[in-house]
């Protein structure tokens, strides 16, 4: 698994999760229990990793988005 995108913004994680979704690529979000345990105050970023083999095409899409 590879980290492709990394925030504190629950709508930021959800649109890159929609961008890649609609690329072909199945992304996973990482450390949202952890962030909503802390109360949501930010000082845990949640972040969205894909599979190794699918890694240079996410970031191609994140960075065609303007991500």
């Amino acid at each position: 698994m590879r980290v492709v995108a990394i925030s504190n913004c629950a709508v930021r994680l959800s649109f890159l999760e929609a961008l890649l979704r609609d690329a072909g690529v199945q992304p996973v979000l990482l450390d949202g229990q952890m962030a909503a345990m802390e109360g949501s105050i930010g000082a845990i970023p949640r972040r969205i990793v894909v599979a190794d083999e699918d890694a240079e095409q996410a970031l191609r899409v994140l960075r065609e988005a303007g991500e």
